[in-house]
């Protein structure tokens, strides 16, 4: 550089600097080491030289244009110093490039966490809910939303609207404030109003709550620990359901479904009777499934995916001479679904005009099958396979393949017997296809 040419840098110079080959630089007298560099091509650039240690360091300051000369003047100033102190600032300027983008890194990740501690409990349970929903069953969905829901919803029969579900009060809240006082604040409210609910409410906010730590957004929200031992063992523990019809009362019973003015709620809970599926499979059930053929229906369960039990003669006559609304077996022309919703109240209407004082469910009814079927002396294995229990033995898991006709057998068994302790017309099947005909005449 000492022996290259100097001269004052003006702007006129500068103007009419050119290079025909290769690169050509006119150095400053007034700031050594500041030079403009130009190409054949035209273009000029200013540029400084100095030491590094025992290297040579040439920097790029900018293009002529970019900035003035008394500005380049000061660059260069500033670049040399740093040499000078053996600083490179080329790695300099990646160490504040590197800063700076981690300082926009910090303020996106601070605005973004502002952002989320903002989301209310509501907003990422729907998220939830978006993300789960293909795993789900349709029931599991809907004990989702019913649980969570705000009361702006209109009962579908009679007037007002529905009472708030026990998570109801989580969902206004903001996530960030989500913390075990809350929870446990709450779990204790709702117990005392309804203990059931508040148990299921709480595993699934449990769920909830461990979907959220694995989130990419809401898991830096959402603390651990969050429901503490106390708030499990708030809600009592669950006492399984002993409610069955005994012998005894079929008579009463029945003679109080059948008055039942709907035919399909009549038919849909001697059906759960009869059969021993659960509430929700029957009134799953389509068109579909049912083959008056060969007697037979495909039960859509929860533990196989589905399985197929026998149609026995009465259960026939039954479902053939329900309306064909639509493709539901039990339907229902004001259910916005389509079918049939529940049956509660008509059951607990018939149960007072039986004078059965006992409390029995739906699901006691599926109950009823098992603990009735002793009386005729069904295989545990037929009683399981039917109602769609999983096997309780390596035998019956791997070794046990009853055909459908084995079953029927056990079933027209069954429902024969039933039909006699309640005083209604037993078919006559032995086995055999029953034309829809004798099975009409039969159930009527």
């Amino acid at each position: 550089m000492g022996e290259e040419k100097r001269t004052r840098l003006t702007p006129a110079r500068i103007e009419s600097f050119t290079c025909k080959q290769g690169q050509s630089f006119l150095w400053d007298s007034k700031i050594p080491g500041l030079a403009v560099r130009a190409n054949p091509g035209g273009k000029k650039a200013f540029i400084v030289q100095g030491r590094l240690g025992k290297k040579t360091a040439r920097l790029s300051i900018a293009p002529v244009g970019a900035i003035t000369l008394e500005e380049a003047r000061t660059e260069a100033t500033r670049l040399l110093l740093l040499l000078s102190q053996g600083i490179d600032p080329r790695e300099e300027k990646q160490r504040q490039l590197k800063a700076e983008a981690a300082a926009k890194a910090a303020r996106v990740e601070e605005k973004t966490m502002r952002a989320a501690a903002a989301v209310l409990v509501g907003e990422a349970w729907e998220d939830y809910l978006s993300d789960r929903t293909p795993r789900w069953s349709a029931r599991h969905l809907l004990d989702h939303r019913k649980l969570s829901q705000d009361g702006s919803q209109e009962r579908r029969k009679g007037c007002g609207h529905r009472k708030p579900g026990p998570l109801a009060p989580l969902m206004v809240l903001q996530l960030a404030d989500l913390n075990a006082e809350r929870v446990e604040s709450w779990i204790k409210a709702e117990v005392a109003d309804r203990p059931g609910q508040s148990r299921l409410a709480l595993r699934l906010l449990r769920a909830f709550l461990n979907w959220c730590g694995e989130h990419p957004r809401y898991g830096q929200i959402v603390g651990s620990g969050i429901v503490t031992t106390r708030a499990k063992e708030t809600p009592p523990k669950q006492q399984p359901r002993q409610d069955s019809l005994q012998k005894e009362q079929l008579a009463g019973w029945f003679a109080a479904v059948r008055q039942i003015s709907n035919p399909v709620i009549a038919a849909y809970l001697q059906g759960i009777l009869l059969t021993g599926a659960r509430p929700g499979e029957l009134a799953d059930l389509r068109w579909e499934d049912v083959d008056f053929k060969w007697n037979k229906i495909v039960i859509r369960d929860k533990v196989e995916g589905e399985r197929t039990i026998p149609l026995t003669p009465f259960v026939a006559a039954l479902l053939w001479r329900l309306p064909k609304r639509n493709e539901w077996v039990f339907s229902s022309p004001t259910a916005a679904s389509g079918r049939l919703q529940s049956a509660f109240k008509n059951h607990k209407q018939a149960l007072v005009e039986a004078g059965i004082d006992d409390n029995i469910t739906l699901h006691g009814l599926r109950r009823s099958f098992g603990s009735l079927s002793e009386w005729c002396e069904l295989p545990v294995g037929v009683v399981a396979q039917v109602m769609g229990h999983r096997p309780s033995a390596i035998a019956e898991k791997h070794y046990r393949v009853r055909p459908l006709d084995l079953l029927r057998q056990w079933a027209e068994k069954y429902e024969g017997w039933i039909l006699e302790q309640a005083g209604v017309e037993i078919p006559k099947s032995g086995g055999k296809v029953v034309s829809i005909t004798d099975r009409i005449r039969v159930a009527g």
